[in-house]
């Protein structure tokens, strides 16, 4: 199979990107940094140069041309409101978009966990613009005719993979703590689970094996 991954350089797409390449699949990563290239390339996957807060619909349905599965796990990194919206809800919804155009199907969210259009966090707060952006981009998905899972993860940390987590319905009390690479073994079951396609699954750390929750 081949998948397009966008956030290409982040922690966790680089990990999916080595567990997808080790499982057979061929991988593209899209990263706005050319820098970046050279770390892409030592997970197995190939890089593509795309910056998605300034790409066009056109530019985005001529990547995604050919491929699989699209995964989403870009983000702005917070701090600036306007590239937050630029790139967590704009680009997204403009990267699903392309995806039906495109003829790509099956899409692959990493959210966060609780996300969801009531949040209730208000707008003085600087975490709102990055819970309505993600909130709304989840929205648009399910909407939107793909075969869409959406991963709400955690805090996320640099511990080791257990492979092992819980799933979390409503609210989280206590620790939060997700693995980047749980998370990234996360991307690998839903894309290898039918199961999985129209499903949002809000997980942490824990003790049920991640191949048991997307079957």
């Amino acid at each position: 199979m081949k998948h397009l991954i966008f956030g290409g350089h982040g922690r966790v797409a680089l990990l999916a990107s080595t567990i997808l390449v080790g499982d057979g699949h061929t991988v593209t990563s899209i990263i706005r940094n050319p820098d970046h290239a050279a770390d892409v390339e030592r997970t197995g996957a190939t890089p593509l140069v795309l910056d998605v807060e300034t790409a066009d619909r056109e530019d985005l349905v001529e990547a995604m041309r050919g491929h699989d599965a699209i995964i989403w796990s870009a983000g702005a990194g917070g701090g600036n409101p306007a590239r937050t919206r630029a790139v967590d809800l704009e680009a997204a919804t403009r990267s699903m978009d392309a995806a039906k155009e495109a003829g790509v199907s099956r899409y692959v969210m990493v959210s966060y966990l609780n996300s969801r259009l009531d949040h209730g966090i208000p707008e003085s707060e600087p975490f709102y613009t990055y819970a309505q952006s993600k909130a709304e981009a989840d929205e648009h998905l399910r909407g939107s005719g793909l075969d869409y899972t959406i991963l709400g993860p955690g805090s996320l940390t640099l511990e080791e993979p257990t492979g092992r987590i819980t799933v979390i319905e409503g609210g989280a009390t206590g620790s939060t703590d997700t693995s980047r690479g749980n998370v990234a073994l996360a991307i690998a079951a839903a894309l290898d689970s039918p199961a999985s396609i129209g499903r949002t699954i809000g997980f942490i750390d824990g003790d049920t094996p991640i191949a048991d929750v997307f079957s």
